[in-house]
């Protein structure tokens, strides 16, 4: 039943945060809903790294599209943490007296409402009820994205919402292509284990246009380049703790649906899944490194940010067997923590200096020293600098396409990363040093909440960068298996 409570809590809290009872109510509410979901995802977590997977009433068989393997339960362990900081950071960040109550319910009621979206998608086995959710996932955060309710805010949503529902269409028409190979092969179970369980039956080119279909058009929500141009304005304008869901874990989520495919492209010989995952991730990956270059919004830059990482998880997956498959797990896992982090840093920024643009801001280590280390430290994370979690993930990756022999995808996987370090360094360093312009305040102290969110974000995207404990490992190594590739933890 710990799997339906998961379900339940946040549906729960959108209802409670609903009620007019003060304006802590609904913060309080959220993140008490949130630590409830973190402590039963890390127990279902532990039970799912034995590599058994979970159904909630096996006994009297109800709920069977209900299942939870190494590969979702991970995908849960994420949403939960960083829902959890998101949630701590909100409170300070939408703080200021000037925000109507009723305004705060509906930014913490759309907040509950697209954690759940997010929290069922690993969870379901059914393809078409996954692409329900994952429709739901936009609609939420879109009315998260325009809460400035600005121009600019709503031009976002707006854009956000148009391409994603192409792409969902796209992918739709992937699904059916997909359910009409199943029939094609004689089965009867339209879920992700009676899909594989088929498919090397399965007529090849259905398989591999279903395949493509759902790769672009779930692509386009990922973030995959070209499909990605919603990504950054949707994040420069979307509060900061809803761009850390949106590009922490909301991306990798949508990312495990594709994922789930890889199985049953495996089954099938001669499918070529990989090369197409190999060819958008480096697409996604390149295209993103020199747009860092060029960025005038420092939340932009974080965004392009993620469709370089979404680009590097795709390569690993791409380049398969058990080195690479543990490389993507763990690169999800190291990105969702260190963007989120990211984000948090952006949001502290722009409290502390109320611009978004890199050129306006100077000498952030002075006029407000948590920001900017937080900035400078978040930089280095997510450019893969040692010893933070992104050090130990890429290099798993390249060394996933040395084993593979993918030397020209591994080389060029290489420049692109050394670019977008460099990229985002080179805006992150003049930021973060130099004399504070004459208009600057001449120090900003954060609230509480932002400095305690910052600081819990902080501490496992700098120890995992130098110690992996045994349960993650042991988590990690069944999720990869369920890819196709199989550790021994």
């Amino acid at each position: 039943m710990s799997v339906l409570a998961i379900l339940l809590l946040p549906l729960a809290a959108a209802v409670l945060v609903s009620i007019p009872a003060g304006k802590r109510w609904p913060s309080l509410v959220t993140l008490a809903a949130c630590l409830a979901v973190l402590i039963l995802v890390a127990h279902l977590a532990l039970h799912a790294s034995s590599g058994l997977p979970l159904h909630p009433t096996a006994n009297t068989g109800r709920f069977r599209w209900i299942v939870v393997d190494g590969l979702g339960a991970l995908i849960l362990l994420l949403v939960a943490t960083v829902s959890v900081t998101a949630a701590l950071f909100s409170i300070g960040y939408l703080g200021r007296p000037s925000l109507p109550p009723r305004k705060l319910r509906l930014y913490y009621l759309n907040y509950n409402l697209f954690i759940f979206s997010m929290l069922a998608i690993p969870v379901l086995s059914e393809p078409t009820l996954v692409w329900i959710v994952v429709e739901l996932t936009t609609l939420c955060s879109a009315l998260l994205v325009s809460f400035d309710n600005t121009h600019a805010a709503l031009e976002a949503a707006w854009k956000y919402v148009v391409l994603s529902l192409m792409g969902a269409g796209v992918a739709l028409f992937g699904f059916l292509v997909l359910f009409a190979a199943m029939q094609a092969a004689g089965g009867d179970n339209f879920s992700w284990q009676g899909l594989a369980a088929v498919a090397p039956n399965m007529p090849p080119l259905l398989l591999r246009t279903a395949f493509v279909l759902i790769l672009v058009g779930l692509g386009t929500k990922v973030g995959l380049a070209p499909m990605h141009t919603w990504l950054p304005d949707a994040h420069s304008q979307a509060p900061a703790p809803v761009c850390a869901l949106l590009s922490g874990v909301e991306t990798t989520t949508i990312l495990y649906v594709i994922l789930r495919l890889l199985p049953i492209m495996r089954a099938a010989p001669g499918s070529g899944m990989d090369a197409w995952m190999v060819a958008f991730g480096l697409i996604s990956a390149g295209t993103a490194a020199f747009l860092l270059l060029q960025v005038r919004d420092y939340k932009r830059l974080f965004a392009f940010s993620t469709v370089e990482h979404m680009g590097i998880i795709c390569v690993a997956a791409g380049l398969g067997g058990a080195t690479g498959n543990y490389a993507a797990m763990l690169q999800i896992v190291a990105h969702g923590l260190t963007k989120s982090f990211c984000f948090f840093a952006a949001g502290a920024t722009l409290l502390a200096l109320e611009t978004r643009e890199i050129g306006s801001v100077r000498g952030l280590l002075r006029t407000s020293p948590v920001a900017g280390a937080a900035l400078l430290g978040g930089a280095l994370a997510i450019g893969g600098a040692p010893p933070f979690a992104l050090f130990p993930s890429e290099f798993s990756v390249f060394r996933a396409g040395l084993q593979a022999q993918h030397y020209v995808a591994t080389a060029l996987l290489v420049a692109f990363i050394a670019i977008a370090f460099l990229g985002v360094l080179l805006h992150v360093n003049r930021m973060a040093f130099g004399r504070p312009p004459q208009s600057a305040p001449a120090r900003v102290h954060l609230p509480l909440s932002c400095h305690v969110a910052l600081a819990l974000a902080a501490i496992p995207v700098f120890l995992l960068g130098i110690f992996q404990p045994a349960a993650l490992h042991r988590l990690l190594c069944v999720a990869a298996g369920n890819l196709g590739g199989v550790l021994h933890p």
